[in-house]
């Protein structure tokens, strides 16, 4: 079974919705349709910092992933942000994640990105096997502060 990168399409839309609800889901997040609409116009226009790859075996979507570049007071070239990662319960262990993860280092080679980095849950063990094995988890901590408008 091989899997295959590719990026996403116009045509990917019903099955990337599926996925991306499912990921919303996993993270117990609600967003507006609104912002889902929003999220995947900006994956579809070339013009807009925000890439979206799919993975598939035999023509079926298993994964999505959303990454983007980010300029930083500490480095000469920009970093790699993977934003969302999701491979569909029901299509984990055959490597989807893995070739998602290994597409988005070599967009970031290409583009001669100084770091691809990404965040999940601590809680997260299973995705957490597969990211440990290209790093260990950073020490840093994360912390939010929602604006209001």
């Amino acid at each position: 079974m091989e899997v295959r990168v590719r990026p996403i399409t116009q045509a990917d839309k019903n099955r990337w919705l599926e996925l991306w609800s499912g990921y919303l889901s996993f993270y117990e997040t609600n967003l507006s349709a609104e912002q889902t609409e929003l999220t995947w116009n900006r994956l579809n226009d070339p013009q807009f910092n925000l890439h979206g790859i799919v993975a598939e075996v035999d023509g079926l979507m298993m994964g999505i992933a959303h990454y983007l570049y980010q300029p930083s007071s500490w480095a000469v070239t920009d970093y790699c942000y993977l934003e969302d990662l999701y491979v569909d319960s029901a299509q984990r262990g055959a490597g989807a994640g893995r070739s998602l993860i290994d597409a988005v280092i070599v967009a970031a080679r290409a583009k001669m990105s100084g770091r691809v980095y990404w965040t999940t849950k601590e809680s997260n063990t299973q995705a957490r096997v597969l990211y440990d094995s290209y790093s260990p988890a950073s020490e840093f901590v994360q912390y939010r502060l929602p604006q209001t408008y």
